[in-house]
């Protein structure tokens, strides 16, 4: 047992053995807890001036945590989510520093008393149909790049796939013979296959015989056969979505991204009939709970519910003004 311990080679333990070799994590997990302790170590190191290799294990304690949270959501901006998200790879952390250094148990359990901010969830942003179309219209698909798009949208809105899932897509993931379907890799390390529609298996047949511009180049790959970064899926949507807003002006008042495509795809199965355990397979969900937000969202099917219902009868009533001297009493 340790009688004191330094952060960095717990931090570097955590990072190696636990996130890498036990847990197996995810790059997309390693890349936002990396993101998460380098953001928090700046902060230590402008609060107490010290570099983060001299850090020890008692420097970061629960009052300096809040005090960071609390900085990314006044300075930085971030919602009670992101702040929410940090906390939880703090969380993390201290779990695993637990083990490792027990001498400081009674600050380690400080710092997971910490709870998650609570915060107002909105209803799910998705495309209707019309906005959907207007958005596969936008590619200009004289072009590569233009066809390229056209493929990427089309796929991410049938399948609802999750955007570092369509980023890392290889051709050998596609099948598009009898039965065809999409293999990914999701969330948690789990294998999913995901069945492609009779237009959307033809549009993904003819991108794959465009010529190829680098050796194992991913499906959809950035001009140099490279793999596509989140911020180029994210920039080559917000430029469609700007042409297709001309065709479909509803577009203009909607923040489009590839997670909306994925909110559509489930909204889409949900308003053809589709159970609540089916969406959450469709998409990958850890939980069925998770698709509970689908069902919040989706009007049309509240409204078949009250259409086959008898709602209560109610009584219009009359607006009478009130007295001008309780008027006055009541606005002051």
């Amino acid at each position: 047992m340790r009688s004191q311990a330094s952060f960095a080679p717990l931090l570097e333990g955590f990072f190696t053995q636990r996130l890498m070799q036990q847990r197996q994590a995810s790059a997309h997990t390693i890349a936002s807890y990396r993101d998460t302790f380098r953001l928090l170590l700046q902060f230590v190191q402008k609060r107490l001036h010290k570099a983060p290799s001299t850090l020890e294990m008692e420097d970061i304690d629960a009052p300096l945590v809040v005090a960071f949270l609390d900085e990314m959501e006044k300075v930085r901006a971030v919602t009670p989510r992101t702040r929410n998200l940090r906390l939880t790879a703090i969380h993390s952390f201290f779990r695993y520093a637990a083990f490792e250094a027990p001498v400081h148990a009674a600050q380690i359990q400080r710092v997971l008393a910490i709870p998650a901010k609570r915060f107002t969830r909105a209803l799910v942003p998705f495309l209707n149909r019309q906005e959907v179309d207007a958005l596969l219209a936008a590619p200009d698909q004289r072009t590569w790049s233009g066809r390229r798009d056209h493929a990427l949208i089309l796929l991410a809105v049938q399948t609802g796939l999750r955007l570092s899932e369509l980023t890392s897509l290889r051709q050998e993931d596609l099948h598009l013979g009898c039965g065809a379907h999409v293999r990914v890799i999701g969330k948690g390390r789990k294998e999913r296959c995901t069945p492609l529609s009779k237009n959307t298996r033809a549009v993904l047949a003819a991108w794959v015989r465009e010529p190829v511009r680098a050796t194992a180049q991913p499906l959809f790959p950035n001009a140099r056969g490279g793999q596509l970064s989140a911020h180029g899926v994210h920039y080559l949507l917000a430029k469609h979505v700007a042409v297709a807003t001309n065709a479909c002006p509803s577009l203009k008042h909607k923040r489009v991204s590839p997670h909306v495509l994925r909110h559509t795809t489930a909204m889409d199965l949900l308003r053809e009939g589709a159970e609540q355990c089916v969406i959450a397979l469709w998409l990958g969900h850890e939980s069925i709970e998770t698709t509970q937000i689908y069902l919040d969202a989706n009007l049309e099917l509240k409204q078949r519910v009250l259409d086959m219902t008898t709602p209560p009868e109610g009584k219009p009533g009359r607006y009478r003004p009130d007295d001008r001297l309780l008027a006055f009493l009541k606005s002051l």
